[in-house]
């Protein structure tokens, strides 16, 4: 007990140093572990408020708060005298290793994170991209799921959709028919715009606002081109798209408005020989 004593008074400063260092670190995991946890929240929240799915923001907020917490866990082992440059080291190399191995999970991953935050399309959406046109039915962290217009479900990588462009055919209410009319030179081109604004003020899924348009567009080889571009609900397009190609065949053909289409001439020439006989 004599020895005890003696070796506290002798190492008194000692002890004291080691004891507020220890102290030192665990204040600083504990203040580190409360700053995680308000980052966490605070993350939480501005996630949530933005729509995002939950599974992506309780992921998301669980990377952070491990993050935090390492580092300070760091922190603290430095405070009480360990050396962390090896650990940091080893942590830099693992995650460079983990890195190259998951490099294109990863950009799937940062991609799915990019499509949940800004939102380019939504579930229910018909779009065109990563050269796949379909709508969408389900996005998820490293792929997103969609079906082609003949009911195929091809699931796209997230970084091949965010590498090239979007084209999201549902995101405006209103959409523009554009239709290419091809009517021959001898034809009335006067009453050929007459039948088009006809097939247009008959259907009722064709809006007045915005106005449709019927304009001369070529003078081709062989046609009149007009374009006629009425607009529609998005959810219309197709429909009236097909309607008026039929209606516009069977009007003109009525009215006596000829459609041309690509023709070829073939002369035959005799042999001389044949000819002499």
């Amino acid at each position: 007990m004599e020895e005890i004593n003696t070796f506290f008074r002798e190492n008194n400063e000692l002890i004291l140093g080691y004891m507020l260092q220890l102290v030192a670190a665990i204040v600083i995991f504990y203040i580190g572990r409360i700053v995680a946890r308000g980052l966490s929240r605070l993350l939480e929240r501005g996630l949530l408020a933005r729509s995002v799915d939950k599974a992506v923001v309780a992921f998301l907020v669980s990377i952070v708060y491990a993050i935090v917490l390492i580092a300070t866990v760091l922190m603290a082992l430095s405070q009480i005298g360990v050396q962390t440059t090896s650990f940091i080291a080893i942590l830099g190399a693992a995650g460079l290793a983990i890195g190259l191995a998951l490099q294109g999970s990863l950009a799937n991953f940062a991609s799915g994170i990019l499509i949940i935050l800004f939102r380019p399309f939504k579930a229910g959406d018909f779009i065109d991209a990563g050269s796949v046109s379909g709508t969408v039915e389900k996005i998820e962290i490293f792929q997103t799921q969609m079906k082609t217009p003949d009911n195929k479900r091809v699931i796209v990588p997230n970084a091949q959709i965010t590498g090239g462009p979007i084209t999201n055919y549902s995101s405006e209410p209103l959409r523009r028919v554009d239709l290419v009319i091809g009517i021959s030179y001898d034809s009335d081109l006067l009453l050929a715009k007459k039948l088009l604004e006809e097939i247009l003020q008959n259907d009722e899924r064709v809006l007045a606002d915005p106005a449709f348009s019927i304009k001369v567009g070529a003078l081709a080889d062989s046609s009149v081109n007009l374009n006629v571009r009425p607009w529609v609900k998005s959810a219309d397009y197709w429909d009236v798209y097909w309607d008026t190609l039929e209606k516009v065949k069977l009007t003109f053909d009525e009215k006596g408005i000829g459609i041309p289409f690509p023709q070829m001439d073939v002369h035959l020439i005799k042999d001389q020989a044949d000819s002499k006989e």
